[in-house]
């Protein structure tokens, strides 16, 4: 074992002292410098032994056998000089040692050499072997032993710096478009990836960005996001730079009037721009064409040729106004013998809200107002009469040429037919005419075209009452009317359709008479009554207190109620009717009776007290008989009321067994049925079984009773 551990220790040695005379001779010899390099590099990263440090110099000598101190001090120092510490994350310089196709060996002065990509070496495209480079230490020792170096992010440590640097001073740098990304290019600057807008490529609209990619262009920094470490470059402020001075020598040499060459560089909604040489400058659309466009597409193209002519420009801003109208003759020109009151034939180009335009030439357009449309009224949009590409004659109405400003109407075309209005609708006369529109207070009736009038919603009948027209009539029907008022100067008709009739409520005062009786059917019931149908179909109205009925129970719509009218308006077209008071006065005649018999009673009591007390004076010894006597007579002698009730009674008798003979015999019944009251006669009629009694006249109760 002892011999093993000897042979080990001798063959360290004499690696290390390989090392040494290797380096030794690499000193004294530079034709061999590269190559003792590579082999000092492959031995020492052969050598297990890592850190010379690590070695223990001071161990027992005695399994050494001849050991010597001095020896191996130097060989510590050989070790420590040859093998340079080196720290992660750090800048150090190295040396080009070998190139590939691909990859650049560096040497730091570390146990082992490092590969770096040659795509990190753009800012250096004549690399060559034995040239210092500083690089970024990424890794001492990977995964797989091999030490990890950078050029880029080398570069990138001290790049931030001079990026900000630059953006400050406006210095141009170049920069290489490593590949597209959203929106814009991926550019190498100095190392750093930095982003190109799409915008910021070129000073006219880019649409393929990939023709950019693998080009080295120059660029200024525009932006810089110090917390992201973004960078944000453009191309185009180089080429503005050299616009700005081109357009401030054109601007001076610039004069309204002029007239350039330019290409249709780019169309908007509003307008054209165009690239006079280096210049912009904006066509309206509205300077395009004397006519009506929709769109500048319409007559240009993108890199078409124009001719322009300067209309404004500004200086300062830089801001040119083009025309190209302007370079023919005024269309309103031809328009001089134009008149008032002419015939113009023309072609709508837009329809509006409150009219229509009509091009009558090229540039030249007059206003057809919704109101010069038709002499109807009731015409409020245009779109339902004229529409966008129809051919229109016209009659010209005002025209003002200094303005280039045109009225035009289509009506005039017709005669007006509030001309002889008087004459065709005579006051009183009856029409016929058609429902166009139904209002809150009337509805309004067209008679013919221009020619249209007011029904007012009270003049629609006599004698239902109508809230709303529709629930009378609606839009298109034909309705009858008469003239009731002309107002030519306002163009007015008052007309109503109930006036085709007989005002009917001459005739409803000789029926509806105060204190008759009617059947009539509940319509409607609200919080303040019900509302009935009388006969004619004529509306009564019944206050809620006088629709109590005597069994307590609720009124009810279609229901037939009899009830009396205690109120006839007839200006006002009013009736008020009561069901209450008819129950409640043959109440009302019961009670009444019944009181008078109280008082008969009372008085006849009253003349028997008094006989009384008369023979009270003449012998209050007799008291007792006296009393009992009047109390015999009392009872033996029927009061008038008794009479009459035995009267009623007879009557009643007779009438139910319908003995004619027995009734003369005791009395006679015309006689004394004439003497009761209505009240009366309904409440006999009552008792006696007589159905209808309620809606019967005197004479009518008097009849059926004596039956």
């Amino acid at each position: 074992m002892i011999n093993n551990t000897n042979e080990n220790q001798e063959s360290i040695l004499n690696d290390a002292a390989e090392a040494k005379d290797a380096t030794v001779e690499a000193t004294t010899n530079d034709a061999q410098v590269e190559a003792t390099q590579s082999t000092n590099h492959t031995t020492v990263s052969e050598t297990p032994i890592h850190n010379p440090d690590a070695f223990d110099w001071s161990q027992d000598k005695a399994g050494f056998g001849a050991y010597d101190a001095s020896q191996n001090e130097d060989m510590k120092d050989m070790y420590a000089n040859t093998i340079k510490q080196v720290e992660a994350k750090t800048l150090v310089m190295g040396k080009v040692v070998s190139i590939s196709t691909d990859d650049a060996l560096i040497d730091i002065g570390f146990k082992s050499d490092g590969l770096v990509s040659l795509t990190e070496f753009r800012d250096m495209p004549e690399l060559a072997i034995g040239d210092e480079v500083q690089v970024y230490v990424d890794e001492t020792e990977n995964a797989l032993g091999q030490l990890v170096l950078s050029r880029k992010k080398a570069i990138q440590e001290g790049a931030w710096e001079r990026v900000q640097a630059i953006m400050e001073s406006g210095e141009i740098v170049k920069g290489y478009i490593q590949s597209r990304t959203k929106g814009g290019l991926v550019v190498d600057v100095m190392g750093m990836d930095a982003f190109l807008p799409g915008s910021q490529i070129d000073v006219k609209p880019v649409r393929d960005y990939d023709q950019y990619v693998g080009k080295t262009m120059e660029f200024k920094v525009v932006k810089i996001n110090e917390v992201y470490k973004n960078v944000v470059i453009s191309h185009k402020a180089i080429i503005e730079d050299d616009i700005e001075a081109q357009k401030a020598e054109m601007i001076s040499k610039l004069e309204v009037g002029q007239v350039l060459e330019g290409t249709v560089k780019n169309m908007t909604s509003f307008g054209v721009f165009v690239d006079l040489g280096g210049l912009d400058g904006l066509l309206h659309i509205t300077d395009i064409s004397w006519g009506r466009i929709n769109h500048p597409e319409d007559i240009l193209e993108l890199d078409q040729k124009i001719q322009v002519a300067v209309l404004e420009f500004d200086n300062e801003k830089k801001r040119i106004s083009l025309g190209m109208k302007q370079l023919t003759s005024h269309p309103w020109d031809s328009m001089a013998e134009l008149k008032e009151g002419e015939k113009v034939k023309g072609k709508v180009v837009t329809v509006a809200d409150y009219g229509a335009f009509v091009e009558i030439e090229v540039g030249v357009e007059g206003l057809i107002h919704v109101s010069e449309m038709s002499w109807s009224q009731h015409l409020r949009n245009p779109s339902d009469f004229i529409k966008v590409g129809d051919e229109v004659e016209a009659i010209v109405i005002d025209i003002d040429k200094e303005e280039h400003k045109l009225s035009l109407g289509l009506k005039q075309l017709t005669n007006d037919p509030w001309e002889n209005i008087e004459e065709k609708y005579p006051m009183d006369s009856k029409h016929t005419g058609i429902v166009r529109n139904l209002t809150n207070y009337g509805l309004f009736v067209e008679l013919e075209e221009g020619v249209d009038g007011l029904v007012h919603v009270s003049d629609l009948s006599w004698s239902k009452k109508i809230k709303h027209p529709a629930e009378f009539t609606k839009k298109g029907e034909e309705l009858e009317v008469v003239v009731l008022e002309i107002d030519r100067d306002n163009r007015r008709l008052s007309l109503g359709h109930k006036q085709i009739d007989e005002n009917p409520w001459d005739t409803f005062a000789s029926v509806f008479t105060i204190g008759s009786d009617h059947d009539g059917v509940v319509s409607e019931i609200n919080d303040r009554g019900i509302i009935l149908t009388l006969p004619y179909g004529v509306e009564g109205f019944a206050p809620k207190k006088h629709i109590k009925k005597e069994d307590g129970s609720e009124v009810k719509m279609d229901e037939t109620l009899n009830v009396r009218v205690i109120e006839f308006n007839k200006d006002a077209k009013r009736i008020l009717v009561s069901h209450t008071d008819i129950w409640k006065e043959v109440e009302r005649a019961q009670k009444t009776e019944q009181q008078a018999d109280t008082r008969r009673k009372s008085a006849n009591t009253n003349k028997y007290v008094e006989n009384m007390n008369k023979s009270t004076e003449r012998s209050t010894l007799g008291e007792l008989d006296v009393l009992a006597n009047l109390k015999a007579k009392m009872e033996a002698a029927p009061s008038e009321s008794k009479k009459a009730e035995s009267k009623k009674a007879i009557v009643k008798k007779a009438v139910s067994k319908k003995d004619e003979s027995k009734v003369e015999n005791t009395v006679e019944p015309s006689n004394e049925l004439d003497g009761m009251t209505v009240a009366q006669l309904k409440a006999l009629a009552k008792e006696s079984g007589i159905t209808g009694y309620t809606t019967l006249k005197k004479a009518e109760l008097i009849e059926a009773l004596s039956k």
